[in-house]
């Protein structure tokens, strides 16, 4: 076992649950790592801030038995991430735990193969139960989430976010951004991406939405973001 190896603990015990972290904040894995690790049932076997390190580190040491990721990740949308990862890995179960509202993302991760969707905001025991619950392929949402998505599967009624469905991922990212009042550049540095790519999503946005101008855009994607806040 390489020193690399112990300090990240890629070959934890079988009697633990192999968990790895995908989320560009350190500050965030260290905490997210505290919480995890303060049960004996899950140990932390690696960690990644991108989507290349992630598939570089599965294929050197192994699938974990789960995998918590975010949304937003450089270059790229966890989502996304998810997708391609099942494709390799099926037997690994994926949580998404992101800043972004569940009205917005929770849906879009669960058909892309998570399990279970969470905010960065929620309790710590929140947390580790919605961990406990993925590592055995079970369900882990919030009330609110589960109670909405029930309510719009029995209902036919579309959710909120649905009305801009044809939205890429890193698109939608965007559009909530721009409703939340962000500029372009501190969208590109919440995102990790420059803002000439950001005008480029914001320009696609436009052509989808059939919008001419970025001062329509953005109070369109404001009050969307009103609306996902009443519900």
């Amino acid at each position: 076992m390489t020193r690399y190896q112990r300090e990240r603990g890629f070959l934890a015990s079988k009697d633990c649950y192999r968990v790895f972290l995908i989320d560009e904040q350190p500050v965030f894995r260290l905490g997210l790592r505290h919480v995890i690790e303060s049960d004996p049932a899950f140990r932390v076997v690696g960690e990644a801030a991108d989507a290349t390190t992630t598939i570089a580190n599965m294929h050197r040491h192994g699938p974990p038995d789960l995998a918590i990721v975010d949304v937003s990740l450089p270059c790229g949308s966890g989502i996304e991430l998810i997708k391609r990862l099942r494709n390799h890995y099926p037997s690994v179960y994926f949580l998404v735990i992101s800043m972004h509202l569940e009205h917005l993302y929770a849906e879009r991760a669960l058909r892309a193969g998570a399990v279970g969707y969470l905010r960065k905001t929620s309790p710590a025991e929140d947390i580790l139960a919605a961990v406990t619950k993925a590592v055995r392929g079970e369900i882990a949402l919030s009330d609110l989430t589960t109670t909405n998505l029930l309510r719009s599967a029995f209902s036919g009624e579309r959710q909120v976010s649905s009305r801009y469905g044809n939205l890429s991922d890193r698109e939608l990212e965007v559009f909530e951004l721009l409703g939340r009042g962000m500029k372009t550049r501190a969208i590109a540095e919440a995102l990790v991406i420059s803002p000439r790519t950001v005008e480029r999503h914001q320009a696609g946005i436009k052509q989808k939405l059939g919008i001419a101008h970025m001062t329509e855009l953005r109070r369109i994607a404001a009050i969307w973001i009103t609306e996902l806040q009443a519900h």
